[in-house]
């Protein structure tokens, strides 16, 4: 874990609960982030995972429990309060989701136009040097057609970056990757976050690429956290669905097959 990792919470979950409609996709979350963390959340598809990450970036409001990020109970926020606790976080979306008619400068330079009045001087020096940081000063000029998947993944990343946020919030940043390009992205991930004194949020499904990095790791199953744990814990885990989740294991508490009705009567309910 980070030296510089606070006492006081950054993100903090109490009994979180939400639902789509009738279907509830958590069912009492208990969740805390300290700044100076990187931490993963991990799960099986349709766990509840990315629904959680829209919870804390406020896209989403909870059913009910508190949540809390800052010290600041969102539930509670008017909208012009949540925007402005909004622009203190970064996001990388699951494919970077870059401005595909906007130069790589142009893309990174977004919220520095939109979100301050600073000097048009001074927004091309960061601009320059966020994308330095990923590796990618001379590549200010290329459009996003032009970029290979890892090095759009990095544009993306120094553009969540561009504000130097407090929490950074990332949606299966690995996904995609070339091992070269998952590599250099986790190590960017966790500089980033230490150079920052942020907090970073993951989902991800890749355990060995996470558990190397980040410094604690939460399971979704079900809507409920079902393990905790620091990377050296969760893989010496004796916990069947941590065991089966980490080793990659077919058979275990996480079902192959959707829960459905008996065979017979699906039949007669389907059309030839």
């Amino acid at each position: 874990m980070s030296s510089s990792v606070s006492d006081n919470p950054l993100v903090r979950l109490d009994g979180v609960r939400f639902a789509y409609g009738k279907r509830e996709i958590l069912c009492g979350i208990d969740l805390t982030v300290h700044r100076g963390q990187v931490v993963a959340i991990m799960g099986g598809s349709g766990s509840g995972k990315t629904t959680l990450l829209r919870l804390i970036g406020g896209q989403l409001r909870a059913a009910s429990g508190k949540l809390e990020v800052d010290g600041q109970e969102l539930g509670r926020l008017s909208t012009h309060a949540l925007y402005a606790l909004r622009r203190r976080m970064g996001m990388l979306f699951q494919f970077g989701a870059l401005f595909t008619d906007m130069s790589v400068f142009d893309n990174v330079a977004f919220p520095l136009r939109e979100h301050t009045k600073l000097p048009a001087e001074l927004i091309r020096d960061l601009v320059l040097m966020k994308l330095h940081a990923v590796g990618l000063r001379g590549a200010y000029s290329l459009m996003p057609s032009e970029l290979s998947g890892g090095m759009a993944r990095r544009v993306a990343l120094a553009r969540a970056v561009a504000l130097d946020p407090m929490l950074m919030l990332y949606d299966e940043p690995f996904a995609g990757l070339d091992p070269i390009s998952l590599g250099v992205t986790g190590q960017l991930i966790r500089r980033l976050n230490d150079a920052l004194g942020a907090a970073s949020i993951m989902v991800t499904h890749d355990v060995k690429a996470s558990l190397s990095l980040v410094d604690y790791v939460y399971f979704v199953s079900n809507g409920v956290i079902v393990a905790q744990g620091t990377p050296e814990e969760i893989h010496d885990s004796n916990d069947p669905f941590v065991h089966q989740f980490v080793h990659a294991e077919p058979d275990g508490p996480v079902p192959f097959h959707y829960p459905a009705p008996p065979l017979e009567s699906l039949l007669d309910g389907v059309a030839a």
